[in-house]
């Protein structure tokens, strides 16, 4: 089953076609990839929609925090829970939190939202089906505070 936000652009990304990136060296070859400059909204599912791209040092300190948290939480030898629609262009990330996967990812017919969505959409509202850990939430609160 499909999400919606009621923002159609936002909606036809999220739903879309997107590529997962199965092994860590993957992840760590596709995170220079990403344009820190390009216009990024940086979205914690659970936390206020972004109405405003970050900048570039946000998109640099996100990626490296995120990356940090998917090492230290996820506790499998391949990584599989970073999606992008384009691998060498990408401009719509979806990042499942490992602590609420669910089922699998994408195999059941309700899969879990992600966790977070680096988009150069702007994003619509999701609402998560779960609570969010207060720690994520501080995790998201302290990642901006320090910035």
């Amino acid at each position: 089953m499909a999400h919606f936000s009621g923002n159609e652009d936002f909606d036809a990304k999220l739903n879309g076609l997107m590529f997962s990136l199965m092994s860590w060296q993957q992840l760590a070859d596709f995170w220079p990839r990403i344009n820190r400059q390009a216009g990024w909204y940086l979205y914690a599912i659970g936390e206020p929609v972004p109405n405003t791209i970050s900048d570039a040092s946000h998109v640099e300190a996100f990626i490296s925090e995120i990356d940090a948290l998917l090492h230290r939480d996820h506790h499998e030898d391949y990584c599989g829970i970073v999606y992008a629609d384009n691998l060498d262009n990408p401009g719509f990330i979806k990042i499942y939190d490992p602590n609420n996967l669910g089922v699998s990812c994408g195999s059941s017919k309700n899969p879990p939202l992600p966790g977070w969505i680096m988009s150069l959409t702007p994003p619509g509202e999701l609402v998560p089906k779960h609570l969010v850990p207060e720690g994520r939430k501080r995790w998201w609160r302290n990642l901006w505070a320090s910035q």
